[in-house]
């Protein structure tokens, strides 16, 4: 079987784009990672895009707008990935099978969305058909309507986490302000991120609009070949997991990540290590709710106590096991197709020392967490350079 390396990425702002169109966010993103590659568009044999849709363009059949925004890759072959926010995970994770079954050498992965064309309420509509539509299709608030409804019953079971909570938005928006591709590189603190404020209002449940990950426009890339890149720093996985998980939270224990727990303790025993070999985590923090459930999924706290996790700082940029240190969803953004991919690109660039402000200090191994749905569709990649 071939070993995959990502010897190339690239990776565009991420904000409200307005006058970038789909094909500049592939063009943005792809040639950047074809040129760090060493690579030319010619050595390009299969190519792997990763956009959700679902609505927010008219243009579908993804795929093929990688030919129109390129030329050069008329007659390649490209197939379009979705699997909710996980859908640029699901985008390597297709490139990685092809490149390992000796099918091809070298793949182009684009993760992209432009969600900022629609209006707030549409975006919602959009986005909860990443639900179970039958029971959850029709939430006031949107997908912050269900993470909403999952901080509601933690909070029930384990006491009130609003502290928490505005400590995972204050660490990731002070580390988003070192992130050049950041949607908002502001340091909101502690005490805006705590206190309901006009400027913060409360969305849905306990959370806040600065327990909500951003609406954006973005894209972002990666080169996989067969071979690594002699020239420069490449990157290998030392495992990769994909776990699924109900889609109805009515199946499920809703304050508890399962499917992400196994994907975290698979990945972890496939890759022969433990939490105190990462030099860092990129996770899924769709909402805050869900990096603190994500704390207890991948074993830094038992269930109900995540919250220990932030206040002992154990996941700051100066912590034993930094999280986030590109900001995440919180300040990163989340263009849903380009997020699994955009969170590789986080991972490679810290790996190869590449990572400018928001480096974390001789960085050996990391991990990246992306999740499809409320823990759904649940991608673990343990990444070391070579």
């Amino acid at each position: 079987m071939n070993v995959p390396y990502i010897v190339g990425w690239g990776h565009t702002p991420f904000g409200k784009l307005d006058s970038v169109t789909t094909q500049d966010l592939i063009r943005q993103s792809a040639l950047p990672a074809v040129s760090r590659a060493g690579m030319d568009l010619a050595d390009i044999e299969g190519i792997f895009v990763g956009t959700f849709n679902g609505g927010f363009l008219p243009q579908d059949f993804s795929a093929s707008m990688v030919a129109v925004a390129m030329p050069e890759l008329r007659h390649v072959p490209a197939l379009r990935c979705e699997n909710a926010c996980a859908t640029g995970s699901a985008a390597i994770w297709a490139a990685l099978d092809a490149i390992e079954a000796g099918r091809i050498r070298n793949a182009l992965v684009v993760g992209f969305e432009r969600m900022t064309t629609q209006p707030g309420p549409k975006v919602g509509e959009i986005l909860l058909k990443c639900s179970y539509v039958e029971e959850e299709g029709g939430k006031e608030g949107g997908f912050a309507g269900i993470f909403g409804e999952i901080a509601t019953q933690y909070f029930k079971r384990f006491g009130d986490q609003s502290d928490a909570l505005a400590r995972i938005a204050a660490k990731n928006h002070l580390n988003g302000t070192r992130n050049p591709y950041a949607h908002m590189r502001r340091d909101l603190g502690f005490d805006f991120c705590r206190q309901p404020s006009d400027k913060n209002p409360m969305v849905a449940g306990p959370l806040k609009r600065s327990d909500c990950s951003l609406v954006s426009d973005g894209a972002a890339a990666l080169v996989i070949s067969s071979e690594p890149n002699s020239g420069s720093v490449s990157v290998r996985w030392l495992s990769r997991t994909q776990v699924n998980d109900y889609l109805p939270l009515s199946m499920r224990d809703p304050t508890r990540f399962l499917g992400a727990e196994k994907a975290w303790r698979m990945g972890l025993e496939s890759a022969g290590i433990t939490l105190k070999n990462l030099s860092f985590v990129e996770t899924h923090d769709c909402f805050t709710i869900a990096e603190l459930l994500e704390y207890e999924a991948m074993g830094l706290a038992p269930h109900g106590q995540g919250a220990r996790v932030v206040h002992e700082g154990l996941t700051a940029m100066d912590g034993p096991l930094p999280v986030n240190p590109s900001g995440g969803l919180k300040s990163r953004g989340h263009p849903i197709g380009a997020t699994g991919v955009s969170g590789h690109v986080m991972a490679v660039m810290q790996l190869a020392d590449e990572a400018g402000d928001m480096q974390v200090k001789n960085p050996d191994i990391g991990a990246v967490f992306n999740m499809g749905g409320a823990a759904v569709a649940n991608y673990v990649s343990i990444l070391e350079a070579i």
